[in-house]
């Protein structure tokens, strides 16, 4: 009977994702146009357009139209991207979620070596994805599996779409001034942040 029951859950649960992967872009609002107008019309096929497009930030952090006009993303852009579009085509359950997880070279190995020649353990890293039917999902590269990260996870926040701006970088820069204090860094914050910096110059290198 418990094998038939889990059997049944797995079943309403795949059933309720494909329905869910097949929900038509529709609205009229303008970033679902502008998706429509690069050939994409299901929820699936936006994911996987965001997905490969290759990392590096935005000119303006606040358009999300720049994802699609540069032909690029970060995690913040992409996934800001793809939670405005499900609420304005009444996708349900797509959380945008902000977390605070500890950047190193195992589970971000495009960064390089860069915390390694400072003597830096991680860095804490302020990382957006999705949380689609309670399921974290990140969708900032096609090399991007939120498994690898989920361990190093030590905060998180749902947020909305238009707050991957100002908001997050601020709650970012908080966080990391804390995190020096509270452990009696020998390093600032400006050189902290530098450090961090490079190491984004590097993911953005290593998408190229």
């Amino acid at each position: 009977m418990i094998g038939q029951n889990l059997q049944s859950k797995h079943f309403i649960m795949s059933k309720e994702l494909t329905k869910k992967q097949d929900q038509s872009l529709i609205a009229k609002d303008e970033l679902t146009v502008l998706i429509n107008n690069h050939g994409i019309y299901t929820w699936e096929g936006l994911i996987q357009f965001v997905r490969h497009l290759p990392y590096g930030r935005n000119a303006n952090r606040k358009d999300l139209k720049l994802v699609s006009f540069e032909k690029k993303g970060n995690c913040s852009s992409k996934h800001a991207l793809l939670k405005r579009v499900a609420d304005a085509n009444n996708i349900a359950d797509v959380q945008l979620i902000l977390g605070i997880y500890k950047m190193n070279h195992l589970n971000t190995p495009n960064i390089g070596n860069v915390l390694i020649e400072k003597s830096i353990d991680f860095i804490p890293e302020a990382h957006c994805y999705l949380k689609i039917n309670g399921e974290r999902t990140d969708i900032t590269s096609h090399q991007s599996n939120f498994k690898n990260l989920q361990k190093d996870i030590v905060q998180e926040l749902e947020i909305q779409a238009e707050q991957v701006a100002e908001f997050k970088v601020n709650y970012h820069k908080d966080f990391l001034r804390k995190w020096i204090l509270e452990n009696k860094m020998q390093i600032g914050f400006d050189e902290i942040w530098q450090i961090r910096e490079k190491c984004i110059s590097n993911l953005t290198l290593a998408s190229k």
